[in-house]
């Protein structure tokens, strides 16, 4: 399996791709990252790619595998990655 690209190969190829300085592709990164976390809660989209969406979960039972003890698992907000279907598409291939 290959391994992940880093914040500096994204940088270098976006700079690469667009014609812009590697500082310019690392600061529009950082920059486009600042918004993601500032409007997650009202859900934030990146076209073609996917949304982060902030989800409320039950409260709900669950067992602790070392002892089988039901513990109560307490509500919670978290956040989620909904790819769109343009991203599935691209990376799986239409059925």
């Amino acid at each position: 399996m290959a391994k992940a690209l880093t914040k500096s190969q994204i940088a270098a190829s976006i700079a690469e791709g667009v014609g812009i300085t590697k500082k310019q592709a690392v600061a529009t990164l950082e920059q486009i990252t600042e918004l993601a976390y500032k409007h997650a809660k009202n859900s934030f989209t990146l076209p073609g790619l996917g949304k982060l969406v902030l989800v409320n979960r039950k409260a709900r039972q669950g067992r602790n595998p070392a002892t089988g003890e039901v513990i109560q698992i307490p509500a919670k907000k978290v956040v989620k990655f909904r790819v769109a279907k343009a991203a599935k598409d691209a990376i799986l291939g239409k059925k």
